[in-house]
């Protein structure tokens, strides 16, 4: 069984995350960058499996500038076999379409019978990731789940819906996603840290993918305006002189709150 978990560098969402207004994209020297949580939880996944199955290969990758080098070897520490890192000036800025497109190139050239993801991340908060690798790689795909079980040859899992809670189930190849439902990712000891110096890390162009950028395909979303946010106002207060109910009460009904 090899399974691929896909993984991200963030800004680390404790401190403050801003947007360049030059570019219009992440400043993501503003604040700590970190490993995206959502994809812990999903190498995580990975391994609780692939510490039951002998033989099973975990390859973490992921999409973003080399110096994301250090939060993608956090996966090698906690366990991964080895790591692939799509690193490539043109894809600054890319967007979903593209973003799918380069990770579906890797994700094929690494092989795969199973890959994971989270569902959503916490800079982009696109959504739409998996379901577009699974198109790319011509693959069914489950999304959203909060509980996983793994086979070897199938993959089922629970999503909540407004409905209910569903269970789902997709043969193996496949590609799936989770929530923060999932349980929480394991911390590299110090053996695995040490280890993580020794495994495989490579970085791949979109020329070594064989993937090439057509602003007429998939073009990338542009920024036509950005601006920094408004400072907040004061807030409104209300002095109770006998008549602080119906002043909060009006205050509610103007803004429909009520």
């Amino acid at each position: 069984m090899k399974i691929v978990v896909l993984v991200k560098e963030v800004p680390d969402t404790y401190t403050d995350r801003k947007l360049s207004l030059e570019t219009g994209l992440a400043d993501r020297e503003a604040s700590e960058r970190v490993l995206d949580e959502i994809g812990e939880r999903s190498l995580e996944a990975a391994l609780t499996y692939a510490d039951a199955n002998a033989g099973t290969e975990i390859v973490v990758v992921s999409m973003g500038a080399e110096a994301a080098a250090a939060s993608i070897r956090k996966g090698l520490a906690m366990g991964a076999a080895s790591a692939v890192q799509v690193a490539d000036e043109a894809l600054a800025g890319a967007d979903l379409g593209v973003t799918a497109k380069a990770l579906a190139a890797a994700v094929k050239r690494t092989g795969f019978d199973l890959v994971i993801t989270g569902n959503v991340s916490t800079d982009g908060s696109g959504g739409l990731i998996p379901a577009m690798i699974a198109e790319h790689l011509g693959v069914p795909h489950a999304t959203a789940l909060t509980s996983v079980q793994i086979s070897e040859s199938s993959v089922t899992g629970t999503r909540v819906t407004d409905a209910g809670v569903a269970t789902v189930k997709a043969d193996l190849p496949a590609v799936i996603s989770v929530t923060e439902a999932l349980p929480d990712a394991r911390f590299p000891n110090f053996k695995g840290i040490m280890a993580a110096k020794k495994k495989p890390f490579e970085t791949v162009s979109l020329a070594d993918l064989g993937v090439e950028i057509d602003p007429t395909v998939a073009p990338q979303s542009i920024v036509t305006a950005i601006s920094e946010k408004p400072p907040r106002g004061a807030g409104i207060k209300i002095v109770d002189e006998g008549d602080a109910g119906e002043k909060l009460a009006a205050y509610l009904i103007e803004n429909r709150l009520a």
